[in-house]
């Protein structure tokens, strides 16, 4: 078994962390019971966020009996000091507890600081006081936050993309960490469904001892693969690296993470997966893909209203609407069967 310590907070798990985004997908009951195997199978910590739906009352429902047996961090989109009150307040309550182990700000546009005009940082300081949260956190998809929330000293964790299609701007981010005893959580550890082999994802990971991957876990045949790596932690060898270059060679360049950061469309366009649609048909099965349900959403691309407002929000600085365009494109030809 290989445990991970998240940096100053002094929390130490098992190296799986049980992301939580996608169990909004599925009805309670089915989530519950992924839940309690997630925990009999040796996962403690579990990722969520207001934004997340229901995520966090089903995490509510799995975990209330057994509260200390488990960490739990969520996140606050608020910007202001009453939202994050709000928040904060109704994800407690959500999970049906007293306490966060660990609280993030979600993915903001600036790095929280003790007295800037947000309020939000220094609100989080009294939250901690009154052991409401135990330690604080940051998400991002910025590297220029991520380095200043890094450099600020204010943050115990850092949350951000980082898997084998990462460069040399995320190692640096993870060398701060380290440097500075920031736990650091892999956000996307499969790259939003594109990495497909989750043996060498986990053997990637494996290479640096202070990450801790958030696997988004929905169907119990994906949770199954990380539970046998709870004993059996897969290492790097040949055919792994051999995976993870043809994947690198594949995937690397300009391509949607799937983050959706760049929604809502006024056009009404599924942007975090439309704008993939050509990777995740050659990645996936592609029949759940080419339903009529999807090809009207694909079809609504016809509809773009060019505001470049999705452009403008892309954390990657992706020219979306020119990648929604390639997308239906490619997407028309794989339904006259002209590709593939």
């Amino acid at each position: 078994m290989t445990n991970v310590r998240l940096g100053k907070t002094g929390i130490t798990v098992n190296k799986n962390g049980f992301g939580a985004l996608p169990i909004q997908r599925i009805p309670k009951e089915d989530a519950v019971r992924l839940l309690h195997k997630a925990f009999d199978g040796g996962i403690r910590f579990y990722d969520t966020a207001r934004l997340y739906t229901d995520s966090e009352e089903k995490l509510g429902a799995a975990f209330s009996d057994r509260r200390e047996q488990v960490f739990i961090s969520s996140k606050t989109g608020a910007v202001t000091v009453e939202g994050f009150w709000k928040d904060l307040e109704t994800t407690l309550k959500n999970l049906k507890t007293d306490h966060l182990d660990i609280y993030q700000f979600h993915n903001p546009a600036f790095c929280p600081r003790p007295g800037d005009e947000s309020g939000i940082y220094d609100a989080a300081l009294e939250a901690r006081k009154k052991g409401m949260i135990l330690h604080i956190g940051i998400t991002n998809h910025r590297l220029n936050v991520a380095r200043e929330a890094i450099d600020s000293g204010l943050y115990e964790t850092l949350q951000f993309p980082f898997c084998y299609l990462s460069g040399e701007p995320e190692l640096k981010l993870l060398e701060g960490c380290r440097k500075n005893d920031m736990g650091f959580l892999s956000m996307k550890a499969l790259s939003g469904g594109l990495i497909t082999n989750a043996a060498a994802a986990y053997a990637f990971q494996a290479q640096f001892p202070e990450t801790l991957p958030l696997w988004g876990v929905q169907r119990e045949e994906e949770l199954d693969q990380f539970l046998a790596f709870v004993n059996n932690p897969p290492a790097m060898n040949e055919e792994l690296s051999a995976v993870i270059e043809k994947d690198r060679r594949e995937l690397l360049g300009e391509f949607c993470r799937g983050c959706g950061y760049c929604m809502p469309c006024a056009a009404g366009i599924e942007i975090n997966n439309c704008a993939r649609m050509s990777l995740l048909l050659r990645r996936s099965p592609a029949a759940p893909y080419l339903t009529p349900e999807w090809q009207a959403k694909m079809k609504k691309i016809e509809d773009c209203q060019h505001c470049g407002s999705c452009k403008k929000k892309c954390p990657y600085g992706l020219d979306t609407p020119e990648l929604l365009k390639r997308n239906y494109e490619d997407y028309k030809e794989i339904l006259a069967g002209k590709a593939f």
